[in-house]
């Protein structure tokens, strides 16, 4: 039986990271304890890292020239197969290949969002012909992916890519998960026809007017169908000519090899074997305790997005990223939308100077914004959901049509009886995984909001082809230096990297470059002033650590800073790169240039 533990680069002193200068081992190598792997070098001195166990390699993940740091996953051993001459042959196996890395070991930047665990140490397996249920299963895959959201979905086709037999379990009709039916879809599509609304009533000052608009709800709600089923139906599509098998029904773990998969519509049952598995089911919305969850008045995300009618009054208990931009959806359509939040402020996490420029726009489009304050209580009345409110400027009750719970939403991890397979979840619903992708058990990966924060579909993505990529046998691994997050309201927020929120609070040296969208022919062009651009950069080697906007499409231009991150790039890169002009993304170009003292688009006193 194989016990697979991932190695790590220990301590290593006082230097933040160091160079692989000379990798000591190849898969297959039987090592002793203490027996060198590679050898690192530092602007100090170079040295060996010794293996804290023996075992045979099973996989090599780093390369001659990676940078790593304390922590750093570089190996894959088989503790268990210590006494063997070499590693036994497993077919497929992630370990057992001497493939390039699909993804570099490049330096883990200190802007880095959080993940549930980048632990694998510890991790162990059991091979599927020591699973009695295994033996006996109705069919067997090399591969089970459980959710077919965008990670999901992602991992599955990848993995059939690579050769491997892929089975798709989703319990709900369509596949896509929460993202293209009840989420990131339907709500841009509703946000898109709510910001048309709005500009047309703008273009009033610009001496255009046009009439009030007349709302075909049940039209609208056709066309938000028309986009999600456009999107569905194209991954049915996919999902068939890769020749991924597709089950539809609710998935659970018998065993380390098994999953039980039953249908509700016909009430059967079917055991699916498979060599390795990827948990990907998302998450829930939060439900506060003691609120009407039977009146239908009461909705979180999904029942907003259902679009039963245009409330004359909605409530928003969240001021995030969910609450706001339904929030936008609503008050387009003619809404009177008051917000909300627990916290000082909007969108929590966010740096302010950003935030200030929507909640100034909000407090138009919006009837209150209520921040510092929460909800203590509701009741249904035939009038409406009567609320009461404690904190801040909120009164003490109000009554609406309709009320949106939108704070924040919990992982399903404990969803499938991952338990059974020996997998660990923790209270909350969420499963530790290292850098591959896997949890404690090796075979079973683990991808998407159920390994923690942030909750984002393009996170998932990139983990679920890691985690595909793994199982086929690619020595692939997530190294992101950051993950953008995109507010799609009226103006958009976007950021990236290292926030001044989080640098002030930490105690890291930045320094930043901003620029105002007042100053952008594009931005005014399009009657919107509002926007700003700015970067934050190391005072030392000026490169850049995150970035952030807003304004109108704020989020198709925060790739660009997404890059910049991830290629190392400095300010004078990002200055000296010739954007077109007019258009919005040379604001990142002049937010570059603030920071070089080169601006000649806006004056800027000169530092003394």
């Amino acid at each position: 039986m194989s016990e697979l533990q991932t190695i790590k680069i220990p301590d290593i002193g006082d230097v933040d990271d160091v160079e692989i200068i000379e990798v000591l081992v190849a898969v297959g190598d039987t090592i002793d304890l203490e027996a060198s792997l590679v050898t690192v070098e530092s602007d100090k001195a170079s040295m060996e890292i010794p293996s804290p166990v023996a075992g045979v390699i099973t996989s090599v993940l780093v390369n001659t020239g990676d940078r790593v740091s304390e922590g750093s996953d570089i190996m894959v051993m088989d503790v268990a197969a210590s006494s063997e001459t070499a590693a036994p042959e497993k077919t497929p196996d992630p370990t057992t290949t001497s493939d390039k890395p699909a993804t570099s070991t490049s330096e883990a930047a200190a802007v880095s969002p959080p993940k549930a665990s980048n632990t694998g140490a510890g991790t162990s397996s059991v091979s599927p012909e020591a699973d009695e249920a295994y033996k006996s299963a109705d069919e067997k895959y090399d591969l089970v992916v459980l959710g077919a959201g965008p990670g999901g979905y992602t991992a599955a086709f990848r993995a059939a890519d690579l050769g491997l037999k892929v089975l798709l379990v989703e319990r709900y009709p369509d596949l896509g998960g929460v993202c293209l039916n009840v989420g990131c879809i339907p709500s841009k599509a509703l946000l898109h026809t709510a910001a048309i609304i709005q500009e047309t009533q703008d273009m009033a000052s610009h001496g255009v007017s046009f009439g009030k608009p007349k709302i075909d709800i049940d039209k609208l709600r056709g066309f938000k169908e028309e986009v999600i089923g456009k999107l569905t139906g194209g991954l049915a599509g996919l999902a068939k000519q890769r020749k991924v098998d597709i089950a539809h029904g609710y998935a659970s773990f018998n065993s380390a090899h098994t999953i039980n998969i039953k249908n509700d519509q016909d009430d059967s049952s079917r055991i699916a074997g498979f060599t390795h598995a990827v948990i990907a089911t998302g998450s829930k919305s939060i439900r506060i305790p003691g609120f009407p969850y039977d009146d239908p008045r009461l909705m979180d995300s999904t029942g907003a997005l259902a679009l039963a009618d245009i409330p004359k009054r909605l409530l928003v208990i969240g001021g995030g990223i969910i609450g706001l931009e339904m929030g936008c959806v609503y008050a387009g359509l003619g809404s009177k939308v008051t917000v909300v939040e627990l916290s000082d402020g909007l969108m929590p996490g966010c740096d302010r100077d950003l935030v200030r420029p929507l909640e100034k726009r909000l407090k138009a489009d919006f009837e209150n914004i209520f921040t510092g304050s929460k909800v203590i209580g509701m009741s249904a009345l035939k009038s409406g959901l009567k609320v009461k409110f404690e904190g801040g400027k909120a009164p003490e009750s109000d009554t609406f049509d309709r009320v949106l719970l939108a704070v924040g939403r919990s992982p399903n991890g404990k969803a499938v009886d991952a338990e059974n397979a020996g997998v660990d979840v923790d209270e909350r619903g969420f499963i530790n995984a290292d850098s591959q992708q896997r949890t404690n058990i090796a075979h079973i990966f683990a991808i998407g909001d159920i390994v923690g924060q942030p909750m984002l579909a393009h996170k998932a993505t990139h983990e679920g082809k890691v985690a595909a990529e793994v199982a086929a046998g690619k020595k692939s691994y997530f190294d992101a230096k950051t993950i953008p997050s995109v507010a799609y309201t009226d103006p958009e927020v976007a950021w990236m990297g290292l926030t001044e929120t989080a640098a002030k609070k930490d105690g890291i040296a930045f320094e930043k470059g901003s620029f105002p969208w007042a100053a952008s022919g594009r931005s005014l062009s399009m009657g919107r002033n509002e926007g700003l651009t700015k970067v934050l950069y190391d005072p030392e080697t000026k490169q850049v650590l995150g970035a952030g906007m807003v304004g109108p499409n704020a989020g198709e231009l925060v790739a660009e800073a997404v890059l910049a991150l991830e290629m190392g790039a400095d300010i004078e890169d990002l200055a000296l790169t010739v954007h077109p002009h007019p258009t919005l993304s040379e604001t990142l170009n002049f937010a570059a240039e603030v920071a070089e003292g080169t601006v000649t688009d806006i004056y800027v006193p000169k530092k003394r």
